[in-house]
């Protein structure tokens, strides 16, 4: 996606302007490769995160935060500007089977897959350029998985999050969609919160790589994406055959 606007007097030449993102979990996995990705094609990325990514680059600003704190997500995003796409990718897994489930972790992945994204959108939308992107990273078991009904429950409703968004926001042209990985190589695969339920290589032999992710989600914020909205796009390798 990308923005121009007049250049000097006489010059007739428009002026390119950066356009500007809001990524969250930007520290590792699929939020650092969303970060990657967008400031190689141009962007200019504000990212949230518990830690510091150490990314040494001039159009990246780094927002300490921890998004399960819901209440002051409102007040780490003031400052921000004008925005073009505002991707949500924090998240994290706690397996766990019927009868030995924990409300606790229940309440964690709640705060942050759902209440995080809803109170972060909720107060950037008005910084939102029209003809923007939001994006929401799903997960591939937000249909449903065995022993990880906690983690279901909190990425599917992402999907209604998201198509309430795209009806209400359509009027000024701005897309919103999620983006449902199956299981990508990233840190979490070996969090011991989701050891009882191991992950599976997928039909295609080899677990999805987060630039695949990167990738889908350049796309939907780009000038290519403007006519998908309210979608859920899977990305999983086969895991879903």
């Amino acid at each position: 996606m990308s923005a121009e606007q007049p250049g000097a007097p006489g010059s007739g030449a428009p002026v390119p302007v950066t356009p500007h993102a809001v990524v969250t979990g930007v520290s590792s996995g699929i939020g650092r490769a969303i970060t990657r990705r967008l400031l190689d094609a141009g962007w200019a990325v504000t990212g949230l995160s518990r830690r510091d990514p150490g990314l040494p680059d001039p159009s990246f600003t780094w927002i300490a935060a921890d998004l399960t704190d819901v209440p002051t997500i409102p007040g780490l995003v003031e400052t921000v500007g004008r925005l073009d796409a505002v991707v949500h990718a924090a998240g994290y897994m706690t397996t766990g089977h019927l009868g030995d489930l924990d409300p606790a972790a229940l309440r964690g992945m709640l705060a942050l897959h759902v209440e995080a994204p809803s109170a972060l959108v909720d107060a950037l939308e008005a910084r939102l350029n029209d003809g923007g992107r939001i994006v929401l990273v799903g997960s591939r078991t937000m249909t449903g998985v065995a022993g990880k009904s906690h983690y279901a429950a909190s990425k599917s409703a992402l999907a209604g999050l998201t198509r309430s968004w795209a009806m209400e926001l359509a009027p000024r042209g701005i897309t919103c969609n999620v983006v449902a990985p199956g299981p990508t190589d990233t840190p979490m695969l070996s969090d011991p919160g989701r050891a009882s339920v191991p992950p599976k290589v997928p039909a295609l032999g080899r677990l999805v790589a987060p630039e695949e992710i990167a990738e889908l989600v350049a796309l939907l914020v780009g000038p290519h994406g403007g006519s998908m909205t309210g979608q859920t796009l899977t990305v999983c390798g086969g895991a879903s055959l």
